[in-house]
């Protein structure tokens, strides 16, 4: 009997090394577990931490969601904006304004319909109390309206100065990407009210819109501020080949379709000229073929030391993390994490418990995170 409770005593440690060690992720800075934080989410966008613990989480079809005590709450926020859900587009991006503690600004980026037909993309901002937002107000309307529900771009990063930076998508018009009076095809750089900075780099030029920083890009989806340089990075969407990765630097044209290292999705050349011989801005990165680029972060905090300062890109066709390091602007290292193992992931932020956490992208799709292994 005593042998027996024995064995059945080494049996149950063997079943629960072996789960344990299934669950163990091996990389080649950190071994990780992966742990599901909610699931249920439909086609989640993006996702940001509030002071005191919870989450938002957008949802494309037009719903903002919180996340309290490790649970999703069943009832959606309130007082979001109406959004026009079509192809790409609905409700997209979130974040808090940098002053959130004073101000409880609470940020979104959303398409919505135009008055003289298609959608374009706005951003807008609202109070958060008591787990809902108040007084959404849109702060700025795209000059980008086009007929399909293609390329809205979307993301939404401050700068150490305040400013609010937003991308919009040539929207599935690629010429248009090198016609500078609108915003299509481009990064804003917007006062944290909406209004445009006087100090933007084409307010004098009669010929390009006043609200924009960056020209010629095709559909950036990921943007993150460095930490050490306060720089802000962008990745963006190529056709069939060609995903970039950007620095985002004052009135810069990144080329988009003048300069492309992809083709045509039938395998079309799209251009054979180089930045440097059309004096455009190359990617400091770039895929071929696409993985399919989406959000991104330069990881910060303290429970993965050894991948401090590196970034982290979501791959939506290609369903993986990218982890890369650059010395300055020098690629060193890139690896594959959670490859083909999770979906389509949509976003990747790092939260204030140092811990990495994932979106992925589906009707039924998951926050995850990923935890480090003691040794």
């Amino acid at each position: 009997m005593k042998n027996s409770v024995y064995l059945v005593v080494i049996m149950l440690i063997g079943i629960v090394s072996t789960a344990s060690s299934a669950d163990m992720v091996k990389s080649a800075h950190h071994d990780f577990r992966v742990v599901t934080v909610v699931e249920g989410l439909e086609h989640p966008w993006a996702v940001a931490f509030l002071p005191d613990g919870d989450m938002l989480v957008t949802e494309r079809p037009g719903r903002l969601r919180l996340v309290r005590g490790g649970q999703l709450v069943e009832q959606s926020v309130v007082g979001v904006p109406m959004v026009h859900a079509e192809g790409q587009g609905g409700l997209l991006d979130v974040a808090l304004h940098p002053e959130f503690a004073g101000n409880g600004f609470v940020y979104l980026t959303y398409s919505k319909r135009c008055e003289s037909g298609g959608n374009t993309t706005a951003v807008g901002r609202g109070v958060w109390r008591d787990g809902e937002i108040l007084g959404f107000e849109e702060l700025y309307e795209a000059d980008a309206c086009a007929p399909r529900g293609r390329h809205h771009g979307s993301r939404i990063v401050f700068d150490r100065d305040g400013y609010l930076f937003v991308t919009v998508g040539d929207r599935g018009v690629q010429d248009r990407a090198q016609v500078f009076s609108d915003n299509v095809g481009v990064t804003l750089r917007l006062n944290d009210d909406g209004s445009i900075p006087a100090d933007n780099p084409f307010v004098d030029d009669d010929g390009v819109h006043d609200a924009n920083w960056t020209l010629g890009n095709r559909n950036a989806q990921g943007m993150a501020m460095h930490p050490v340089t306060g720089e802000i990075w962008q990745n963006e969407h190529g056709p069939r080949g060609g995903d970039e990765l950007n620095v985002v630097r004052r009135g810069k044209n990144y080329g988009w379709p003048t300069v492309t290292y992809g083709t045509e999705y039938n395998g079309v050349v799209i251009s054979t000229k180089s930045h440097e011989e059309m004096g455009m801005e190359p990617p400091i990165k770039q895929w071929t073929p696409s993985i399919a680029v989406s959000g991104m972060a330069f990881y910060t905090g303290d429970a993965f030391p050894a991948w401090r300062n590196d970034v982290f890109v979501g791959a939506l066709n290609l369903q993986h993390i990218a982890r890369i390091r650059f010395d300055g602007y020098t690629e060193v290292e890139e690896e594959r994490l959670l490859e083909r193992t999770h979906g389509r992931i949509r976003d990747v932020r790092v939260g204030p418990d140092g811990l990495i956490y994932i979106l992925t992208d589906a009707r039924n799709a998951k926050l995850i995170r990923l935890e480090p292994v003691e040794e």
